[in-house]
């Protein structure tokens, strides 16, 4: 029985490490188009919108990779997703209204 709870701890350490991993990268992406928006392109620039395409797409497989090896549960990868949405929409809304 020892040995399943060790299994058990190391799982939810695994988890734990997924998401806080999962969570560094969205705050990275935040962070990469807060420098773009501030010193590069304008949001309506296609070279703008394909570094936030390819760095959305990119966390997205992320999450899909962790879900598939049970690290984290679909809901909280659309929670993270929804929640890096809704900061990038924020900051868009603010660099519109700055110009």
């Amino acid at each position: 029985m020892i040995g399943g709870s060790v299994m058990a701890n190391k799982k939810i350490d695994h988890r734990e490490e997924a998401i806080e991993l999962l969570k560094q990268d969205a705050k990275r992406i935040l962070q990469l188009i807060k420098v773009q928006m501030d010193n590069l392109t304008l949001p309506q620039c296609p070279a703008y919108e394909e570094v936030l395409d390819t760095q959305m797409y990119g966390l997205s497989r992320e999450i899909n990779f962790a879900t598939r090896l049970g690290l984290i549960e679909p809901e909280e990868g659309k929670k993270l997703i929804s929640t890096l949405e809704k900061e990038l929409s924020a900051l868009h809304e603010l660099s519109m209204s700055k110009k």
